[in-house]
């Protein structure tokens, strides 16, 4: 019984499959005389191309000033602080300075030294006057819980600015 019902269902899908597979006679050449219908259509117009704006040429006239990138115009106004370029750079002066862990101190008082672990994961003595990080960071003063230094950074017209950052004890 339940195989001559699944016979039965699956007769009846396959008839009401088949009813849009056949067509009557005249349905091609409708279809055929349409096609030809639309192409025989005109296009529609195109719309019609931006017009260009005519723009307005520009003459420098500026050839007799002075030249803004010449190093005469850039070296004006030495008289600020500048970089040591003779001096012998030091070890710490390879890292940037957010690098540089202080990591404790030694001594007390005037002696006081700081100990800065560096991404080699070498531990190094600073004192006041060494120079630590990329932008010529000298170090002014040591303290318990940091270390405090210059450095100096360009100002965009040439010269030099010096701009106080500082290393904190890092919290274990």
């Amino acid at each position: 019984m339940p195989r001559l019902l699944l016979a039965a269902c699956v007769a009846l899908a396959l008839a009401g499959c088949g009813r849009g597979i056949t067509s009557t006679p005249g349905e091609a050449p409708n279809l055929e005389k349409w096609i030809a219908e639309v192409k025989a259509r005109p296009a529609p117009p195109l719309p019609p191309l931006p017009v260009m704006q005519q723009f307005e040429s520009f003459e420098y006239a500026a050839h007799a000033l002075r030249d803004p990138f010449s190093r005469a115009f850039r070296d004006q106004g030495g008289s600020g602080p500048r970089p040591d370029s003779t001096r012998r750079k030091q070890t710490l002066e390879q890292f940037p300075l957010d690098s540089l862990d202080m990591v404790g101190t030694l001594g007390a008082g005037s002696g006081i030294v700081a100990l800065v672990m560096a991404p080699d994961r070498v531990t190094y003595r600073v004192r006041p006057g060494a120079y630590m990080g990329q932008s010529d960071g000298r170090v002014t003063a040591v303290h318990e819980d940091r270390i405090e230094l210059v450095e100096l950074v360009p100002d965009g017209a040439g010269g030099w600015l010096e701009r106080p950052a500082s290393v904190a004890l890092e919290d274990q």
